[in-house]
């Protein structure tokens, strides 16, 4: 059995994998050693893999290695089945690629476009065989914080997904201006991606993918909130080997 580990900004995920199948899945928004070990049966994991866009907590990880017997830390110089287009692999977000590797496996090697709606939105390009690269925007929560905080009188909004169009108050302005936004980026993005690849799969991942694939035009979105865990394992079985 595979432990898959994924530090956000946000929290630390993690999912059991018994081969491609996962059988288990949470999160914690909290991670000390004392929380993770009394959440996460680490004790039947043959192999774990973390992957963080901050550093590993180290109680956390000299717990696992005590316990697992091989852990894979996801970095730059971790193998992939694919030539990686990208000037600086070192600053390459370990989400990022994991999301590219989730939406390989499933497609075979397709052209794809993987949106990840969380802290960023990110828009990360796989095409003729190869990641290119892609595009980081501001996640919902960070934009509304961004109107509340360079302004003197905006409230900060919590967004609620019902919303006058235009906005008949200022908080429906605020929702409906961050969210429509939001929403034709992503359109335009996935209309843009469709046009130049006909044969191509969209993918949409991240904490706030549910909400936005309500009221996206979703004829051609795949959603798989778990792509990145998935890629994950897919990356530590490969290296693995």
């Amino acid at each position: 059995m595979n432990l898959v580990i994924d530090i956000g900004n946000s929290g630390l995920k993690y999912a059991f994998f018994s081969g491609e199948n996962i059988i288990g899945s949470g999160r914690l928004e909290k991670y000390d050693k004392e929380t993770f070990k009394g959440t996460v049966n680490v004790c039947q994991a043959g192999k774990a893999i973390i992957s963080s866009v901050r550093d590993i907590p180290e109680d956390i990880l000299t717990y696992l290695s005590g316990t697992i017997p091989y852990i894979h830390l996801l970095s730059h110089e971790s193998h992939v089945p694919f030539p990686v287009d990208y000037k600086t692999p070192q600053t390459l977000g370990s989400d990022r690629i994991a999301g590219i590797c989730g939406a390989y496996k499933r497609t075979g090697g397709r052209d794809c476009l993987v949106i990840d709606a969380g802290t960023a939105i990110t828009f990360d390009f796989f095409t003729g065989g190869r990641y290119r690269g892609g595009n980081i925007s501001p996640g919902i929560a960070m934009r509304f914080r961004a109107l509340n905080h360079f302004s003197n009188s905006l409230p900060l909004i919590r967004p609620s997904g019902r919303f006058t169009f235009p906005g008949d108050t200022t908080a429906y302005a605020i929702e409906a201006g961050v969210l429509t936004g939001v929403l034709y980026e992503i359109n335009e993005y996935i209309r843009t991606f469709k046009e130049n690849h006909k044969e191509s799969e969209v993918f949409m991942t991240g904490g706030d993918s549910s909400m936005l694939a309500e009221m996206l035009d979703n004829r051609h979105i795949i959603s798989v909130p778990l792509l990145v865990l998935e890629g994950l394992n897919f990356i530590l079985e490969y290296n693995a080997e």
